[in-house]
């Protein structure tokens, strides 16, 4: 039998961890996890899903006729396991923000039970909002055959339903949360959108590989974007002692009605005109008016300003 030294790099592991938690003020007292898990997340985000969109995305067996009992058994599941993991964050958030040691106090548990039930009330009113995003992705796309394909097969879609999940976590205070949620979609579609991103109804990632929305971006609605899109920050002010000032409205606004072919990089908080139409490949630090048309072209045809 080959010998590995597992035991002396276990050893050695464990000195790197405490010199980790030591550095980052961690305490070092048994107990279990102190932060919410991805996998537990992937678990909960598919129960909602199915919950949403309980005969596209639900089990393959489900009927019509047990879709209410389906639905209301899995989001109670499903919000029981997320209200574990709310308590983990809000946890960690109060003993981080306190010198007295926290063990999940009365109101910590209290707190999480509310936010929780404040989730599950936006649920409607998300799925309402998600069927506008279906209906966009059918309607602007000629490929689409049927709303049901947009649902099982458009990465755009997944990625919005992921988002919108996640800005409702992001808008309770939860930002780890809703971070997880947004890096999950992130992973399986290559589209990046920050949670904290207001994004208006109707929205449209066609293709969608490459796409990146900043944390501060507004998006309003019926807004069409193509792949490999950024809606980024242009600069990143820092405070006299050179840390990065975070939170700063540094994204762009981007009206009602626009449309950002594929490969424009948008960056700094500039306003898209409602109605714009932004062509493929240009990079944009300026506002754009309603209605205008902005290409290669015409940015190479506009006239130099003096240095």
């Amino acid at each position: 039998m080959a010998d590995f030294e597992v035991g002396e790099v276990a050893r050695a592991l464990h000195a790197v961890r405490d010199e980790w938690r030591d550095r980052q003020k961690r305490s070092r007292e048994p107990g279990g996890r102190e932060f919410p898990s991805r996998d537990a997340l992937a678990g909960i985000l598919e129960g909602l899903k199915g919950v949403l969109f309980p005969m596209r995305l639900g089990p393959p067996d489900l009927r019509h006729e047990s879709e209410d009992f389906y639905v209301a058994h899995t989001l109670d599941a499903a919000l029981h396991a997320l209200y574990a993991q709310v308590l983990l964050e809000l946890t960690f958030n109060a003993r981080r923000d306190t010198t007295e040691t926290v063990h999940v106090p009365t109101q910590v548990q209290a707190q999480a039970t509310e936010v929780v039930r404040r989730f599950a009330r936006a649920l409607p009113g998300l799925r309402r909002l998600l069927d506008t995003d279906v209906l966009a992705a059918f309607h602007g796309d000629p490929a689409a055959r049927s709303v049901d394909e947009v649902l099982l097969c458009y990465p755009g879609v997944l990625a919005m339903i992921h988002h919108r999940l996640a800005h409702a976590l992001y808008g309770l205070e939860l930002p780890l949360l809703a971070r997880i949620v947004a890096e999950l979609a992130h992973g399986q579609t290559g589209i990046d959108i920050h949670p904290g991103a207001r994004i208006g109804a109707g929205f449209f990632i066609d293709h969608g590989t490459g796409v990146v929305i900043g944390e501060t971006a507004v998006i309003g609605e019926r807004v069409r974007v193509y792949q490999a899109v950024t809606l980024g920050a242009k600069r990143f002010p820092v405070d006299g002692h050179g840390v990065l000032q975070k939170g700063l409205p540094r994204h762009p606004v981007v009206e009602d009605d626009v449309v950002i072919y594929a490969g424009a990089t948008i960056l700094g908080r500039v306003t898209l005109g409602k109605g714009a139409t932004i062509g493929g490949n240009v990079w944009i630090t300026d506002d754009v008016a309603p209605g205008a048309s902005v290409t290669q072209a015409s940015l190479q045809k506009a006239p130099k300003v003096p240095a």
